[in-house]
């Protein structure tokens, strides 16, 4: 059925994420029987004025879904139900298309997430766990509004950086980096209000902030980071509320910012009247930190840090760090959002910080990711890639002709699950930058991790061809 033809006028959202769902309407309503054979690629794009991207990043949502199967010179074809129905689990497109698998589908290799690699810490964590349950044993089956004074003391300790260090009654406890960012967010922010992040970032927080009714913009970025007369710029013509960045190891790109650039950004949210969110959760692997911006700016900067990248991302262990009387009004936002925090995690979090254990456990982390990012650019020789001994992943640009997308489905294909340029998208952009996100933490061996690292050089050694299912 090659003369099938979408109907997209209608609908919200990325074009790709839109003809997704157009296949999949005409699969279910038998619009598109089994067996019938899609458009080619380029064909479709021709006649729906799109990009062939937007319709390969299509068909390969729908391939994922098993609804259809692509072969090479062949074209690709609707699956009838049953092969759909057991089809294995694959990743689903998230808020604004991100495609990360929520779950590990079975016998794939995950280079997709930078958790703290294991190094021991669960010995440390049943220790400590096991002396909470004693020791309080009412609580560790309760969760608390409030937050005991030595929690706070703890995220007073973990996000000092340098002669920095904030004050214990400015500290939110929370559960992760992640819920203390929404928490910040909901509390200094309205529905409406925009909120300015990098080209490339940490794209969940905006997808977050989406969905309680903020509006992302992004900001141009260099090797540094955000763009200072872009920002600007930006805040003269949009106003946005808050700027959200990652000076400190940015994701993906491992940009670092240097002082300067922080004093200029800082001057610039103060000249505007703009809310900061400096994310730390990377910083923390970093030895020797260059100020923060929240010693720059401390009346609108909210410093958020965690133990995911760190220690372990189990514990679901993070902190923000607030200007002075905010964090009464973030600590209500997060109980509203969350419903509390577990005592037991958070009397864990702070016991491991406060004894000693989280930092012995860091330093353990850090040798095994700088021994690991040796590797990998040892196996990945040649090609172009930023990397670092602190950083759990890599930011590769891939060489002519791959398209990010179509490599991770390719890797994917061989077992192998990594980030495409997209997933740190923070909206819709038409900027293509032809790089993916390597990360090598998870593999509990580092035979794994060569493994994985091997077939990723093998793909981009072997070229785009039989991989690309043009149709």
């Amino acid at each position: 059925m090659t003369n099938w033809m979408p109907k997209l006028a209608e609908g919200a959202g990325p074009l790709y994420l839109r003809l997704a769902g157009q296949i999949e309407s005409d699969i279910a309503s038998g619009t598109l029987p089994v067996g019938a054979k899609l458009p080619p690629q380029r064909n479709l794009a021709y006649d729906i004025g799109v990009t062939l991207g937007t319709v390969g990043r299509a068909y390969a949502l729908v391939r994922e879904k098993g609804l259809v199967s692509g072969e090479v010179g062949r074209g690709t074809f609707v699956l009838g139900s049953e092969s759909a129905r057991t089809s294995a689990p694959h990743p689903t497109p998230d808020f604004f298309g991100g495609t990360r698998a929520l779950v590990s589908p079975p016998g794939l290799l995950r280079l997709d997430t930078t958790a703290a690699p294991d190094v021991g810490q669960t010995a440390a964590i049943e220790t400590v766990t096991a002396r909470i349950a004693r020791d309080q044993t009412r609580h560790s089956l309760d969760y608390v509004r409030a937050p005991a004074p030595s929690w706070r003391e703890a995220g007073r300790a973990w996000l000092a950086a340098g002669d920095w260090q904030p004050e214990t009654d400015d500290i939110v406890p929370a559960l992760g980096a992640h819920a203390a960012i929404l928490a910040v967010i909901a509390a200094v922010t309205a529905p409406g209000d925009r909120i300015v992040f990098e080209q490339l970032t940490y794209s969940s927080v905006a997808r977050s902030a989406a969905l309680i009714g903020r509006r992302p913009v992004a900001v141009d970025m260099d090797d540094e980071g955000m763009c200072p007369e872009d920002f600007e710029h930006l805040c003269a013509q949009q106003h946005p509320k808050m700027a959200f960045l990652m000076p400190d190891m940015q994701n993906p790109t491992l940009g670092v910012m240097s002082e300067a650039r922080r004093r200029q950004i800082a001057e610039i949210a103060r000249r505007y009247n703009v809310w900061l969110i400096e994310d730390a959760v990377y910083g923390s692997l970093i030895g020797e930190r260059a100020i923060p911006l929240a010693a720059l700016a401390p009346e609108r900067t909210f410093h958020v840090g965690g133990l995911s990248k760190s220690v372990a991302a189990g514990i679901r262990a993070g902190w923000v760090a607030c200007p002075p009387y905010y964090a009464a009004r973030v600590q209500t936002a997060y109980r509203m959002l969350t419903g509390g925090k577990p005592f037991l995690l958070a009397e864990l979090a702070a016991r491991l910080v406060l004894s000693g254990e989280a930092d012995a456990i860091r330093t353990r982390v850090r040798r095994e990711i700088a021994e690991r990012e040796a590797i990998a650019r040892q196996l990945l020789a040649g090609l172009d890639f930023a990397s670092g001994p602190q950083a759990p992943f890599l930011w590769m640009k891939l060489p002519e002709p791959w398209l990010s997308g179509i490599f991770r489905n390719a890797a994917s294909n061989e077992g192998v699950l990594i980030d495409e340029e997209d997933e740190f998208k923070p909206s819709r952009t038409d900027k293509i930058f032809h790089r993916i996100r390597i990360a090598f933490s998870d593999p509990p061996a580092r035979d794994d991790m060569r493994r994985g690292l091997g077939t990723i050089r093998r793909l981009l050694e072997g070229g785009a061809a039989g991989h690309d299912n043009f149709g």
